[in-house]
């Protein structure tokens, strides 16, 4: 959403008339923290519980063994329940999306059909080095977020690997 905003920005740097009348006004993302905000053992329960293992860290273990004779491991324990499970999100959301409220610039271009009666003209107030900045944030946000679902994709199915030995 923040590259799409980004891009629609880039696309009306030069736009002086739209449908409200006008020049277009830059648009910024605003985001906001999940309500209810699970700590990282909860999200770890979470993504145990979708992938059919028990909880983790739980304090007490199961009197059942996975395996016999000296290869038994102790079973997990029981799913503990999440506050809000499943719908836990953890992190932030896009709450909405809103117009830059800085005034515009005027250039002076007396033939240009937007012009007022002095021969300005009003453009958006939109800098493409920072709206390069914003979607290279974006771009990286989204590149670490991958990462980090791979990563957290790896540890539990080393922790299901460790708990099938």
């Amino acid at each position: 959403m923040r590259a799409e905003v980004v891009a629609a920005n880039m696309a009306n740097a030069e736009t002086t008339r739209t449908a409200a009348g006008g020049p277009y006004h830059r648009q910024e993302v605003v985001f906001t923290a999940n309500k209810g905000d699970a700590n990282f053992l909860d999200s770890m329960n979470l993504a145990t519980a979708n992938a059919g293992v028990g909880s983790i860290g739980s304090g007490t273990m199961s009197a059942g063994l996975i395996g016999t004779g000296n290869d038994a491991v102790p079973a997990l324990p029981p799913l503990l329940p999440l506050p809000g499970a499943p719908n836990a999100a953890i992190g932030v959301h896009i709450s909405q999306v809103v117009e830059d409220p800085s005034p515009s610039l005027k250039r002076y271009d007396p033939g240009h059909p937007d012009a007022g009666p002095d021969g300005y003209v009003a453009y958006p107030d939109i800098n493409p080095l920072t709206e390069m900045v914003d979607l290279m944030g974006a771009t990286r946000a989204y590149g670490l977020n991958g990462s980090a679902v791979q990563a957290e994709k790896g540890m539990i199915t080393s922790a299901l690997e460790i708990a099938k030995s």
